[in-house]
């Protein structure tokens, strides 16, 4: 990429006008209209100011988008919804992918091409009309892209690992402005890095990526009492250890705000809530249900059978813009002490600000590595720690206490923040290198060297190119 001097603002202004005219998509100044909306992400904790923006509507916008920021010593940023923000874009050039949003299936093949802007809803959608599903998370309005670029957890995640252990093949730019084809055959090293590094290594145009014969789900959420925490704490470490992997469940502790929308048994209240999803007969999940249906007073049972495009209500993630601030970890296990730390910290007595804390299980097939591997690691089991809220009362009480949480839990863990989960609020040098095994790291860096020596592509959780 070039080293070149940073061009004035006219310079860069005149040269805008020409690549402008070779763009099926548009080109944005900030002075034009659809650039706050193209700039704008799901967690407004991020404000951007990019020099210019780029609303790609092909692969080929995006080749000349990165070719004319390497003429013009231009950094480039990358954002479809807006969901996997980390830095500030000011000065870059970033690319908006959110129109690049079609959807292929392929029924015979079970795969699904996927192009960088489409969210997962129009991937369950899409699947849904074979008897398919993809390796979507909790949320259906997140990008499948970065979704996956970042390793990728959902309900189809203990049966079927990340969404990155089942991508079939990238369509990539990487920072030369070359186009490429990136499977296990063809660029393997890039391959294995695209799967967990992020968006360190190149802008991906589009993927294909595995389904599977998933229709329906036996799904939903059981809400107790948040003064039982502790028991059902320990009455989820021993059920939870017996599951088969075709039942995934997070455990939840959720300060539920005060609000029209939020179901009335739990409203304005702490409470424990179990977020189920089971891949097989209604009838046997009952019955694996049923241990935690009696391990405590049930405030409200919403766990039935639902066709898999309903899966997005089981978490009920946020699906407007808001300010979010999020942190994570990872531990090995539930044992007395880590549970100690989460009840003290998080429990029915705690002066917690957060709205939710959750432990969701990595065994099963998360816990295996993929072959061809890529870079997930931490593939020992145990649990993925998240925490999350608004700031209420102010911002940095909430971080200061998500520091606590993940501070006091680091002893029983990876002392990082969980690759998937990964925020804004753990852009350091030092977590990013933590949410990494140290090899793949290392391994990383060697390859960042190799295709982006400039460290263009570093508006993410960055990973620098090795010395």
């Amino acid at each position: 990429m070039s080293t070149a001097e940073e061009p004035t603002t006219e310079d860069l202004h005149d040269s805008a006008l020409r690549l402008r005219s070779r763009l099926r998509g548009r080109l944005l100044q900030p002075q034009d209209e659809g650039y706050a909306a193209s700039t704008a992400g799901h967690n407004t904790v991020l404000t951007h100011r990019p020099a210019l923006v780029v609303a790609a509507a092909c692969a080929e916008d995006v080749r000349e988008a990165v070719l004319f920021a390497g003429r013009h010593g231009l950094t480039v940023a990358v954002q479809a919804t807006g969901h996997g923000q980390a830095v500030s874009c000011d000065g870059a050039l970033l690319i908006s992918t959110a129109a690049m949003d079609g959807v292929s299936v392929d029924p015979a093949a079970r795969t699904a091409r996927i192009e960088a802007g489409a969210r997962w809803e129009a991937v369950i959608a899409a699947a849904a009309e074979h008897g398919l599903a993809p390796p979507s998370g909790s949320s259906p309005r997140v990008g499948a892209i970065g979704y996956t670029l970042g390793g990728g957890i959902g309900p189809l995640g203990r049966a079927h690992g990340y969404a990155a252990d089942n991508v079939r093949s990238f369509e990539a730019v990487t920072a030369d402005g070359t186009a490429r084809h990136v499977s296990a055959d063809r660029d393997p090293d890039l391959f294995w890095a695209l799967r967990g590094g992020k968006g360190n290594f190149g802008v991906v145009t589009s993927m294909v990526i595995d389904l599977f014969p998933v229709e329906r789900v036996y799904g939903g959420g059981l809400f107790f009492p948040g003064e039982y925490a502790e028991p059902l704490l320990r009455s989820y470490r021993t059920w939870a250890k017996a599951l088969p992997e075709e039942m995934s469940a997070a455990f939840a502790l959720v300060r539920f705000p005060d609000a029209p929308a939020v179901p009335a048994e739990v409203r304005g209240h702490f409470a424990i809530h179990l977020r189920v999803a089971y891949l097989g007969a209604p009838e046997r999940g009952a019955e694996l249900l049923a241990p935690m249906r009696e391990a405590g007073p049930l405030l409200l049972d919403t766990v039935a059978e639902m066709p898999f495009t309903e899966v997005g209500s089981i978490n009920n993630d946020p699906t407007e813009p808001g300010p979010y601030y999020e942190r994570s970890t990872v531990i090995g296990d539930l044992g007395p002490e880590p549970a100690g730390v989460l009840m003290e910290l998080a429990g029915p007595h705690a002066r917690c600000p957060l709205l939710v804390v959750e432990l969701r299980p990595l065994d099963g097939a998360l816990a295996r590595r993929p072959r061809p591997g890529n870079a997930v690691g931490n593939r020992g089991g145990g649990f993925a720690v998240f925490t999350a809220s608004v700031p209420v009362p102010d911002a940095s009480t909430v971080a200061e206490y998500q520091d606590r949480l993940v501070g006091a839990l680091a002893p029983y863990g990876t002392g990082g923040p969980f690759l998937s989960f990964q925020s804004a609020e753990e852009a350091s040098q030092e977590q990013v290198r933590a949410a990494y095994e140290a090899a793949d790291y290392r391994e990383l860096s060697r390859l960042k060297r190799a295709y982006d020596p400039g460290n263009v592509f570093r508006h993410t959780h960055n990973i620098p190119p090795a010395l």
